[in-house]
């Protein structure tokens, strides 16, 4: 599985560098063309499923799987085509949207702690607690003060849960300004994606370079040993998928998991 971990290796922000976005190229297949990536994509689910079921049997350690992007950058069907063929007994998505009355009356993680994943489980954040690094900071819902204070929190809680057995990677789906107005557009044109358009995003565009500040901040000061950020190339949905499903696997696979000892002593069980 994996020559040499050659996605994490490309994709990984290596703690304590000066991240910056225009370094990463995201039309980048690493040579491979649709074709390719589609068969070595299937071959990397099935394995996928096979790791998923030991993490599950096992029942002693999770996984955390956190997805930032700009706006149509491909979380959905990020998760549609890699988390979507997993058992959904042990594989959970929580898409976070804007904090409700009763979670802004708590800190910031609150809501975030309170769905993290289980022992035997992989937890996907469709959106997450960096939300409260960028969107808070870009629009300025909150003071400099408090958001700047944040980045420590998330590494001290990514810490806890990591120290918890909890192995956290966060992707984070890198598209260029002009493919995310061909995918805002043709939202405009297919009438069975209207129900995904939102104002919102095209006045969204004009804050682009200060997103992409924001997130080369979180890369900066958030990317750990314990909880590693990967920028993946998304411009091609079809390498997109094979990257983060690659990089989940060897995860995975690196776990050393065991399937348990059985409750009682199988031979002596008699089936008529």
């Amino acid at each position: 599985m994996g020559k040499n971990n050659l996605y994490g290796k490309m994709c990984r922000c290596e703690p304590g560098v000066r991240h910056r976005l225009s370094r990463w190229d995201p039309d980048e297949t690493t040579g491979l063309d649709k074709e390719q990536a589609q068969e070595q994509f299937d071959k990397t689910i099935k394995r996928l499923q096979e790791l998923e079921f030991l993490l599950y049997a096992e029942n002693k350690q999770s996984v955390l799987v956190v997805l930032q992007a700009m706006d149509a950058g491909g979380k959905d069907g990020t998760i549609r085509n890699v988390f979507g063929p997993l058992n959904p007994q042990s594989c959970k998505v929580t898409a976070f949207k804007t904090p409700t009355s009763v979670e802004l009356s708590h800190d910031f993680l609150w809501r975030i702690h309170a769905v993290t994943p289980r022992p035997g489980e992989i937890a996907v954040f469709n959106r997450s607690h960096y939300e409260d690094v960028l969107i808070a900071r870009v629009k300025n819902l909150v003071p400099k003060t408090i958001w700047s204070k944040r980045y420590r929190q998330i590494n001290d809680f990514e810490r806890l849960l990591a120290e918890n057995g909890t192995h956290i990677l966060k992707f984070f789906l890198h598209i260029s300004r002009d493919e995310q107005l061909k995918r805002l557009k043709k939202r405009l044109e297919d009438p069975t994606r209207y129900w995904k358009v939102d104002p919102a995003d095209f006045e969204e565009r004009k804050l682009w370079g200060d997103y992409q500040k924001a997130y080369e901040d979180a890369f900066t000061r958030c990317s750990t040993d314990y909880a590693p950020w990967y920028i993946i190339p998304a411009n091609h949905k079809w390498f997109r998928n094979l990257a983060i499903a690659r990089i989940l696997a060897e995860t995975l696979e690196g776990l050393k998991m065991t399937f348990p000892a059985p409750k009682y002593d199988v031979k002596k069980i008699k089936v008529k």
